[in-house]
């Protein structure tokens, strides 16, 4: 991360036709963006394990919550769930399993969709900038409580 966030890169893109430039163009910006935000706040492994991580806290806060809040916590807890599963499912596994297995495992340990095995996410580079994950999930929360 320090050689990231101290040096200077000139990239150069092309494509055989004017749309591809502009594909790979736009898939240029969103890695510079996605590479900054990780500069900015770290990493968490991806596949959606840091969101899983988080669901033991929503746990807790279900079981003391009453009424509307513990509802609250409950849809949290689903949603918590639901980049993990619909990553799993997009690679033909079955989601339910895989995040079962992956809230039972411990560590960065997490699913592998590409080879279908389960790894340890940050050693096979399966990675999500921190900024990424939290500013995501403060605007999912701050829309569903309007």
């Amino acid at each position: 991360m320090a050689k990231l966030s101290g040096g200077v890169a000139v990239i150069r893109v092309g494509a055989p036709s004017e749309a591809e430039m502009k594909t790979r163009k736009e898939a240029l910006d969103d890695a510079i963006s996605s590479t900054k935000a990780a500069v900015a706040e770290g990493i968490v492994p991806g596949g959606g394990l840091a969101l899983l991580r988080a669901t033991a806290a929503v746990a807790a806060a279900e079981a003391l919550g009453t009424g509307d809040e513990r509802t609250g916590a409950q849809i949290l807890r689903r949603a918590l769930e639901a980049p993990a599963r619909q990553i799993a499912e997009n690679s033909a596994a079955d989601g339910g399993v895989v995040v079962d297995r992956m809230l039972n495992s411990s560590g960065n340990t997490g699913f592998d969709a590409a080879r279908k095995q389960y790894v340890d996410l940050l050693e096979a580079g399966i990675v999500d900038p921190a900024k990424v994950v939290r500013t995501a999930l403060q605007n999912a929360v701050s829309v569903a409580s309007v």
